[in-house]
């Protein structure tokens, strides 16, 4: 209900999305080739996912596993998630692998080897640290309440909000430093600009991700006293005109609270995922061999039901961040009324960051959180044509 399902009024006339129209030929191919090389190691990854998620929850697998584990009920749960995520990783490592080698040969990584598994193993503790804290909160929960689900969906959507929260403070530091963009002109003009768009934002950051990327990129972090915007250093590189562009998309999400919006909406998800894992365990638990949910024999079956959730609900997650993101576009457009720039800066992002400009509809449904550029670039002529501007 909250989605902006039209980024620009009704009375807009549609642009059709046309790759040619802004990229050249060779700009095209490259795209087009990139995007065939890491599609094989991306369907791999998702399509293990999916097969391990499968066979925790449909077969005997995870109890087999888990029940040489010994120890108090706790720690055989840490100890489970532990060992279940060890596993699906050590499978999926070197489709990883295969990955960081082809954004090397494409001049998207600029990490070493030491860095980057470095960066790929703080990111598994995190995620084995919040699978934890749920499960243990499960089972626990379980060996108290009849009914669980009850406090298990309060808790679900309170973690979230409260990770969303500490999220920039606490995670983002374990990724990339941050300071504070230097006085100067640009910083001036940019705080000038959120002031006159109503934004309070508590600062403008700049992220070092030349240290493992050429990408460009920016986007805002948090909500409340922890919010701020960042940009990636790589992106100080392009002309002021289209930093401040980006950065008034980064605006468009902080004028429409789209982080405090997504992070409701996401505990309300995981509310509704607490219930529905305790509606689907006892359809499963006997494939599993499983008793109740109160034996850490039973913490497969529940992490496969989490990936199986987020791997099923990611489609629904992209459709909805692409309209959010069409509508920080649109007011982007509104607040520095350049189109041409828009598109500028669009062509910028695609050519560097290699992106799909046109995604098979698989592609689109399972991975795409932005409109693609050509659908980016047609928006924007489309609000030039709206609003009397010179169609760039």
């Amino acid at each position: 209900l909250a989605t902006p399902w039209r980024a620009l009024p009704p009375a807009a006339t549609a642009v059709a999305p046309d790759p040619a129209r802004d990229f050249t030929a060779v700009q095209i191919a490259r795209a087009a080739a990139f995007d065939a090389a890491v599609s094989v190691p991306a369907y791999l990854s998702y399509g293990l996912g999916l097969l391990f998620a499968g066979l925790l929850v449909l077969t005997p697998l995870g109890a087999r596993l888990l029940g040489r584990l010994r120890g108090p009920w706790p720690v055989r749960v840490v100890l489970g998630v532990l060992l279940l995520t060890a596993l699906v990783q050590a499978v999926r490592w070197p489709l990883a692998v295969w990955m960081e080698i082809l954004l090397r040969e494409w001049g998207l990584s600029t990490q070493d080897w030491a860095a980057w598994t470095g960066d790929r193993l703080k990111s598994i503790g995190v995620n084995a640290l919040v699978i934890s804290i749920m499960i243990l909160a499960v089972v626990a929960l379980a060996r108290k309440v009849r009914r669980w689900w009850i406090p298990a969906a309060a808790g679900a959507f309170t973690l979230t909000v409260a990770a969303s929260f500490v999220h920039p403070v606490v995670f983002e530091p374990l990724f990339n430093d941050f300071h504070s963009m230097p006085r100067g002109p640009l910083r001036a003009d940019l705080l000038a600009m959120a002031a006159r768009d109503g934004v309070p934002v508590e600062d403008v950051l700049v992220a070092d991700a030349s240290r493992r990327t050429t990408a460009l990129n920016a986007y805002v972090s948090g909500f409340g006293a922890t919010r701020r915007i960042v940009v990636y250093d790589t992106l100080l590189k392009a002309p002021p005109q289209e930093v401040r562009l980006v950065v008034a998309h980064e605006l468009g999400h902080a004028r429409h609270n789209d982080v405090l919006s997504g992070t409701l909406v996401g505990g309300l998800a995981a509310a509704f995922g607490a219930v529905l894992l305790y509606l689907l365990f006892d359809l499963v638990r006997r494939r599993a061999k499983v008793a109740s949910v109160t034996d850490p024999r039973a913490v497969g079956v529940l992490m496969g039901l989490i990936s199986l959730a987020v791997l099923l609900s990611g489609p629904a997650q992209h459709l909805i961040s692409r309209h959010v993101e069409a509508r920080a576009d649109a007011h982007a457009l509104d607040l520095t009324r350049a189109p041409a720039t828009f598109v500028a800066m669009q062509k910028r992002l695609a050519t560097a960051n290699l992106s799909d400009l046109s995604p098979d509809v698989v592609e689109y449904v399972l991975y795409a959180s932005h409109p693609t550029a050509p659908e980016r670039t047609a928006l924007a002529r489309a609000w030039a044509r709206l609003n009397g501007v010179p169609e760039p």
